[in-house]
Parts: structure tokens; sequence; C-alpha cells
């Protein structure tokens, strides 16, 4: 296990051994994915339209999760440091399930943890339901002790090809190799122009 992950474990807390939530479900098929549009940490809209052309890594989740959203964004940002030059030819993405709490301040201070090229996004309530439920991705709020609460939610990267269709899934908890070997197949599928996997 690197340096970088040991470091961030430590920062965020995070126990090394990690379960998904219930809520994750291995998911499948041609279904899964389609048009969105949502606020960047920056207060402009981007979605799908923005991303139409290249393919994407995209990842539901919020900033107080104890464990399961900082090692998988950490597992990305490895993924993507390992692809080099070849990382700028897809976009990862980042979609908060508690937009109660991630403002986009927020989350712009938590995604400086990771790579730099990861898209923080937010919505309002319903845009958030409309996008995860395009995903086939599920989540919940799960109170905890006095008026805090957590969040379960689908703890999978889907791999999206440049025309907006599903390519691939990751699972963070995938070795290393396999999650990188998942995203050269999605880069090599867009620089050939076959979507096999």
């Amino acid at each position: 296990m690197s340096t970088v992950l040991l470091r961030l474990c430590a920062v965020f807390g995070v126990s090394l051994l990690l379960a998904i939530p219930a809520a994750a479900q291995q998911q499948s098929g041609s279904d899964i994915g389609g048009p969105f549009e949502l606020q960047g940490v920056d207060g402009a809209r981007f979605g799908s339209v923005d991303l139409k052309g290249k393919p994407y890594a995209l990842f539901f989740g919020f900033t107080n999760c104890p464990e399961v959203c900082p090692m998988a964004l950490a597992e990305m940002s490895f993924s993507l440091a390992a692809l080099g030059e070849d990382a700028d030819r897809l976009t990862p993405v980042f979609v908060t399930v508690d937009p109660e709490r991630d403002t986009a301040e927020h989350l712009d201070t938590y995604l400086e943890a990771f790579d730099e090229r990861i898209v923080g996004l937010r919505g309002t309530d319903d845009e958030t339901a409309a996008v995860a439920g395009a995903f086939r991705a599920t989540y919940r709020k799960v109170p905890t002790s006095g008026d805090d609460y957590t969040m379960d939610h689908t703890a999978i990267i889907y791999l999206i090809d440049a025309n907006g269709a599903f390519f691939d899934k990751i699972d963070y908890r995938e070795d290393h190799e396999a999650q990188l070997a998942k995203y050269r197949r999605l880069i090599a599928a867009h620089e050939t122009g076959h979507h096999e996997h």
C-alpha cells in the first residue's frame, strides 16, 4: 500500500478494512446513465453536455463520509496519477448525495485532498435524486446520535464512454492494478472507437 494512501487513511481516520454500504448493488446494463446537469464548485452549471465526447468516471458520495468516499477518491487519484498524460483523456467526477451540508465551498475544500482533475458537483434535492436515479444509484439519510446523520449510498465508480453510455464499473476495494486496467480500457476504447470491454 502506497505512502500516500496510508497518509490519507491517517488524515481521514480511515480503517483499512472497509465494507461498501448495503445500498451498493452490482450494476450492469444499458439503462445506466443519462443526461444531467448540476452545479460545479465554481457555481457554474455542468453536466452530461459538457462531458460529451470524452469518457468519464463518476462516483456518488459525501464529504462527511468517514471511510468509503475518501478511500474511493484516493484510489481514483492514485489511478489518475498512474495513468500519466492518459488521465487527461477522461474526466473524473464526484457528485455529492448530501447537498444539505455539502455547499460548493465545502465541496471544493474537501476535494483539495485529492487529484485536482476531479470535478465536484452538487444539486438541489430533486436534481440529486434525478442524477442518482439515472445511474441506478441509491442513497438515503441515516440518523445518528443527536440531530446528526450519515448517508448510506451506492459506492461504485461508474465508467461512462464518450457517447454517455455505461462502459464498466469499479469497486474501490478492487486491486489497484485491476482498477487501473479498467481506466485504461475505457481510454483505449475511446481512442480506437471500440466500446467493447
